[in-house]
């Protein structure tokens, strides 16, 4: 085996292990914590089922929703209980070594950009779609982070004001305490909190999706969906002008995103503008794991 992953995100904690063709080899999912000290030791278990699986230690990367404080080494995070926590210093010392940490949305696109359906272009853009918004860049199947690793916290971007002129959408606080960040109405949650301002409905992700398709309600909230997400991928082409856009995260596993998401950017974007491919992440909605993987294979052979 040549390293391991953990995908640790606001609902579930995936771990995933790789052999020296990067195939995962076996894996794990546990549920979120809500509780810090529980996270801490939920996650130096899953660390400890690595190394008893392998039998000897090996590179073990965490893909993190949130930042990590350089100078202070504390976290912030909307979606789990860590916020102001020294983490990765918490969890190498409940682990007994240091464990590389590197933000969950960077991380899927490197994983992208390597092995996944980024490969063979330069500049790649991921989006993951979960319990928030995140992404990251890739150039060259190098991350880019900026000096202070914040290039991909896209869902803290404020919603376009049209949209909410126009839909008389919801202005809510986001869990990094601005208000009317675009998180709080294209995330998982976010999709939800859409179609109770719209409808009045209380529905799941899985439940509107599925009822898009014969419920004018349904489908109206998605196709609004869609309206506010092309407007945040429209500013990020015109920031990145990525090559290729990867989509991942829970929300991506729904049937034809990539598709409806194309064709709402389509409508949108300037007319000298050639369409730039949307793709669902090869890798899954935990494809983040495998990216934490390389980011901790690399740290430990300083590639």
């Amino acid at each position: 085996m040549i390293a391991a992953g953990i995908d640790a995100g606001g609902t579930k904690i995936e771990t995933q292990l790789f052999n020296e063709d990067w195939q995962v080899v076996d894996s794990k999912r546990i549920s979120t914590p809500t509780d810090y000290n529980e996270l801490v030791a939920r996650i130096a278990e899953q660390i400890s089922w690595i190394d008893s699986l392998v039998g000897k230690t090996i590179p073990v990367g965490i893909g993190f929703p949130g930042l990590i404080d350089r100078n202070t080494g504390l976290a912030m995070s909307s979606n789990l209980p860590a916020t102001g926590q020294p983490l990765p210093k918490d969890i190498n010392a409940a682990a007994g070594r240091k464990i590389t940490f590197v933000n969950d949305c960077r991380a899927l696109a490197l994983s992208e950009a390597v092995f996944g359906y980024g490969q063979g272009h330069r500049t790649v853009l991921s989006l993951i779609f979960g319990t928030g918004i995140g992404g990251g860049i890739t150039v060259d199947g190098v991350l880019w982070a900026g000096p202070k690793d914040v290039a991909g916290e896209f869902g803290h971007s404020p919603l376009a004001a049209h949209l909410v002129q126009e839909f008389d959408l919801p202005l809510i606080r986001c869990g990094c305490g601005r208000m009317g960040c675009v998180e709080t109405l294209i995330s998982g949650p976010g999709l939800t909190r859409l179609a109770t301002a719209l409808t009045g409905m209380q529905l799941s992700p899985p439940e509107l999706t599925k009822l898009r398709t014969t419920d004018p309600d349904a489908q109206r909230v998605w196709n609004i969906w869609c309206k506010i997400t092309a407007e945040l991928l429209h500013s990020l082409i015109l920031t990145i002008d990525p090559d290729v856009i990867i989509l991942g995260g829970g929300l991506s596993k729904i049937e034809g995103i990539a598709t409806d998401l194309q064709a709402a950017l389509y409508d949108i974007q300037l007319a000298t503008l050639s369409n730039t491919q949307i793709l669902c992440a090869q890798g899954g909605d935990a494809s983040g794991a495998r990216g934490a993987a390389l980011a901790a294979f690399h740290e430990a052979h300083h590639v």
